[in-house]
């Protein structure tokens, strides 16, 4: 039996058909999707229909899983009113600080939702439609998720019959859920908004939600990182880098998180655990604008990157291009340190980019110590991982050996594997075995993030920076 599973990201859709029984990849396809912050749903459809053009037809499930807290408003018809405003666009920054407020701050925030909302957050973004868009906020009848709308497209065809549904992991990620309870928290949803407004049913995690045109089980979905643990089979003692165009670091828990910092995300995973989780705005596209600066590409970055020394001959780059979510500087710029005639050379920066990402994530990432994560392994997924520098550097930076598994696309192949689950019925999801894996060691280099921390605290007080 075959299922199939979407990976809805913020670049492209990827579809995988895989067993049922032990996740064998048969075929995989992909579609780009158009570039910025805002984007028409009606885009991220055409590209699942590219990728899924004679895979999808195949399965006798389906699962979706989408990039987190992207906000996508209905009317009454369940029409979309505007373009989604995605993850990483900024402009919520003001209404984040206001919920803050309004709502008794940040300790209020993580105790009822898990999380401190940041621009990210879907939250903060309905606050930005009610106070920009009036109009278009009087309208809005119901909020939906990417993954949401798709599975929704997917059961009812043209997406305005059925009704939506939604998971516990991706619901988490919102600013109006509670992961410690497993419910809606529907008046913050309309204090945010101006007016109450439907939110889905959360389906269990290995429920079957409806059914396509052809006759697949439809299983739940969930965020892309949440499938990316269940793709992965993250287990105790897991601990998933992933570098693509955010980064993030997460594992599984058996408790919920409520960090009042709000640098630990208390996110739901797929099965009824838990999935705190770090976050990073700049990944990946600080290492191609650094790639693009120097006239090469991501290979000819890395090669660059391992010709220069460690340490960059004194450069540390402060890597917070387009803002940042972790920490919470949503206007910050980047910042390049110790800059010299002696080391101004392309083989230095290429280095100093290269550990600045690494750096930034290995920092973040030792937040989520005491939130029911023990650190025994550590996985390295995303775009980058292909990347020999990011590879051969990582250990020493993150101060252990770094497993790799083979390239693959981690959160179409989780989002099959519930789509698997949901076929099965069982209480956990089906064993399909792990992916062949690289390890890679080094000796440990415990400055290269104490440098990215010190200038990080050093611009603190920045106006951009801050």
């Amino acid at each position: 039996m075959l299922v199939a599973g979407v990976d809805s990201s913020t670049q492209s859709t990827k579809v995988v058909l895989c067993r049922a029984e032990d996740g064998t990849i048969l075929e995989q396809r992909s579609a780009p999707h158009p570039a910025g912050t805002e984007v028409d749903p009606a885009a991220w459809w055409t590209a699942l229909q590219q990728a899924g053009d004679g895979l999808l037809s195949q399965a006798a499930a389906v699962g979706v899983a989408g990039q987190q807290h992207g906000m996508i408003v209905l009317d009454q018809a369940g029409h979309v009113i505007r373009p989604a405003l995605l993850w990483n666009d900024m402009r919520s920054a003001k209404a984040a600080a206001e919920l803050l407020s309004e709502r008794g701050g940040p300790q209020w925030w993580a105790s009822q939702t898990g999380s401190v909302p940041t621009a990210s957050f879907t939250v903060t973004k309905l606050r930005w439609l009610a106070e920009t868009e009036p109009a278009n906020a009087a309208r809005a009848e119901s909020v939906l998720l990417p993954h949401d709308w798709l599975t929704w497209r997917l059961g009812s065809g043209d997406g305005t019959a059925g009704e939506p549904v939604t998971d516990r992991g991706d619901a988490s990620g919102t600013g109006y859920f509670s992961p410690a309870k497993g419910t809606w928290l529907p008046d913050v949803a309309a204090s945010a908004i101006g007016h109450p407004v439907r939110l889905p049913p959360v389906a269990r995690p290995a429920e079957v939600t409806g059914e396509t045109a052809w006759g697949a089980a439809l299983s739940a979905g969930t965020g892309d990182n949440m499938a990316a643990a269940l793709g992965l089979g993250l287990g105790a003692g897991d601990v998933a880098i992933s570098i693509g165009t955010s980064g993030t670091v997460f594992a599984v828990s058996n408790s919920a998180a409520a960090d009042p910092s709000g640098a630990v995300a208390g996110f739901a995973d797929a099965t009824g655990r838990y999935l705190p989780l770090v976050c990073t705005i700049n990944a990946g596209l600080v290492l191609s604008a650094t790639a693009a600066l120097l006239g090469t590409g991501l290979d000819g970055l890395s090669s660059l990157a391992l010709a220069a020394e460690p340490g960059a001959a004194g450069l540390t780059l402060l890597p917070y291009l387009d803002g940042e979510r972790t920490p919470n500087r949503p206007a910050a710029t980047g910042v390049l340190r110790g800059l010299t005639t002696r080391n101004a050379t392309r083989e230095n920066l290429a280095r100093a980019t290269v550990e600045a990402v690494i750096a930034s994530l290995a920092s973040v990432g030792n937040l989520l110590t005491g939130y029911g994560v023990k650190r025994e392994r550590v996985l390295l997924i995303g775009g980058a991982a292909r990347s020999e520098a990011i590879c051969r550097l990582a250990p020493g930076i993150v101060g252990s050996p770094v497993v790799v598994p083979a390239p693959a696309e981690y959160v179409a192949i989780g989002a099959a594997r519930q789509a698997a689950w949901a076929l099965a019925g069982t209480p956990e999801p089906p064993r399909w075995p792990a992916p062949p894996a690289f390890e890679y060691e080094g000796a440990p280099q415990p400055e290269i993030v104490e440098r990215h921390e010190a200038l990080r605290a050093d611009t603190a007080s920045w106006p951009a920076n801050s």
